[in-house]
Parts: structure tokens; sequence; C-alpha cells
């Protein structure tokens, strides 16, 4: 497992920060002995609300994380977060095959109370104050997928307003 942090620039301007969340070793036994590949995973975001994950294989680890790192460039959500606190609205249960992942907003100060695969998606979207739990899979494939629908699941308060036909003031309280 590798914590590799990189900035990058695209040619529209924006930035975007990548972490290697983890890397896999895999061999196939063949006449000759064993050949190794190797595969990454990696969150890139803009610590703005914009976070994108991708997976690359590949027979040597930098190229892998080449590879990761594009198609997480390729793959970015837009996250809902409060105006005030760098939080999310509201708390969400995001699931992937056998792994679950619970998000609940927290106040200011609180940071990021994560695992280490969930807190690299979080930093990458630029929440700062948020509790999560990991449960049932630990496997990081599930979890980051598990994060990610969570992510979707989120709405703002200006949305849920809007669809009920209310003000911002009358949901909140």
């Amino acid at each position: 497992m590798s914590s590799e942090k990189k900035s990058s620039v695209e040619t529209d301007g924006s930035q975007y920060e990548e972490k290697v969340l983890y890397i896999n070793r895999v061999a196939k036994v063949v006449k000759g002995g064993r050949r190794f590949s190797f595969s990454a995973l990696v969150v890139a975001g803009d610590r703005a609300g914009r976070v994108g994950v991708g997976l690359g294989k590949a027979n040597e680890v930098p190229e892998a994380i080449k590879k990761a790192s594009k198609q997480a460039k390729k793959s970015l959500i837009k996250v809902p977060m409060t105006s005030e606190g760098r939080t999310i609205p509201h708390e969400v249960l995001g699931s992937f095959g056998s792994g679950k992942v619970l998000l609940k907003p927290a106040v200011e100060g609180t940071g990021v109370i994560a695992s280490a695969t969930v807190r690299g998606i979080l930093e990458a979207a630029g929440i700062q104050n948020v509790r999560t739990k990991t449960l049932r899979s630990r496997n990081p494939h599930n979890v980051v997928k598990a994060t990610l629908d969570g992510l979707l699941k989120l709405r703002d308060f200006e949305s849920i307003a809007k669809a009920r036909g209310k003000s911002v003031a009358d949901i909140t309280g």
C-alpha cells in the first residue's frame, strides 16, 4: 500500500490532486516462473467539490498509476457540500457489493474521521468535517465504490427546497 500525492494541471487550467489509495500485486504462474502484474487505485480531486476514482492495471507500478489517474480524471463527479462548514449536507449510507460506508456531517473543527481509503476520497473532494464508519467489507475496491455511491446520493438544501416548493429556511428550520 502506498500514499503518494502529486498535483497536476489540466489544459483548461483546473488543478487536480492525485493520491494512490491502494496498489495490488498479482502473480500469474507460467512455465518459466511467475509473472507479476500490478493494479493501482487512484483518487483525483480539486478540493472544491469534484472527485473521481480510477483503476489502472499494468506490468509496472508507474504505468498502472498513470492509467488509474487518467481514468480518475475522466470519472469526476460533483459533491454537494454545505457553504459554511465544508461538510456534507446530511447523513447518507453508500453501498456497493458487500461494502457499506456511513457518512455523517460533523461540526466545524471535527476533521475527517475515516479509514485511509475513505479519507483519501473525502479530502480530495474538499470535505473537511465528517464522521464515517466502514461497515461489512473492508476491501478497498468495495469501500471506494460505496463511498462514491454515498456521495452521489447527497442532495443540497437548494434542490430539496425547490422540489418541495419551499424555501431553504423552511427546510433547515
